[in-house]
Order: structure tokens, then C-alpha cells, then sequence
């Protein structure tokens, strides 16, 4: 399967709660990066457990994610998804690396819109952005 159909499914799965699903398209030994929380995910079993339902007990995750971008150049894809929370609405945006139809390995950055406020400094140069 190619690259960004791998990924695509994986972001279809994780919205559908199909962690069967998910872990077919994790590599064994796969590790994912997240960066700004200063985490690394080892393996297929790990990465299912931080993103499953019960590595959240304390909080209800609407079920929706909506994959707002995705390109790919050959092994390499790269997405932008948004998944609202009953509190807060995440948004990632993830490079993704797949071999022979898994993902091998990932760098997601994980933050949510306000949550680092622009500086007053920059107000003289800079616009609100307004969300789509």
C-alpha cells in the first residue's frame, strides 16, 4: 500500500476507535516523537496504549478527527489533523515515515490553537488569524 494511504487509513482508525486496525498499520518496533511534550513511543504496544481509550481514563473524547491536510513525497508523509475534546479542540501536525506498508517511525507536534498567545510586541506587524 502506498505511503499516504497507510497514513490516511491510520488517521481514518484512530477516528473510528479501531485499535485492531490501527496497531496493523504501527511497525513492531516503530517510534514516534512528540517533541513539544518531550515524549518518544516505542513500539506497536506502546503507541496503542498512550492512544487508545485507555490511556485516557480521565477525559471523553469526541469521536471525530478530521484530517485537514496530507502530502507525501515518496516514504515521507506529512498531515494536519485536527480532533476536538469535550474541553479543547488538538490540533498535529505529523511527519510520518512508512516502509513496506508500516509506519515506521513519526515526529507529530501536538498543540492547541490559543495556547501559546502571541506577544504584544507583534501586534503592529502581525493579524489575528481567523480560524477556517
Amino acid at each position: 500500500m502506498e505511503p499516504l494511504r497507510v497514513v490516511a487509513q491510520l488517521w481514518e482508525r484512530i477516528g473510528a476507535r479501531d485499535w485492531d486496525g490501527v496497531a496493523g498499520l504501527i511497525a513492531e518496533d516503530a517510534v514516534i516523537e512528540w517533541p513539544v511534550s518531550g515524549e518518544r513511543i516505542v513500539g506497536r504496544a506502546n503507541f496503542i496504549a498512550v492512544n487508545s481509550d485507555d490511556g485516557y481514563p480521565d477525559e471523553r473524547f469526541v469521536r471525530s478527527v478530521e484530517l485537514l491536510r496530507i502530502l507525501a513525497d515518496g516514504n515521507l508523509v506529512v498531515t494536519e489533523v485536527e480532533i476536538p475534546q469535550d474541553h479543547v479542540v488538538y490540533r498535529a501536525v505529523s511527519l510520518w515515515t512508512v516502509r513496506d506498508g508500516e509506519i515506521v517511525g513519526a515526529r507529530e507536534y501536538w498543540t492547541s490553537p490559543g495556547q501559546d498567545p502571541a506577544p504584544c510586541w507583534r501586534a503592529g506587524y502581525v493579524e489575528p488569524l481567523v480560524a477556517d
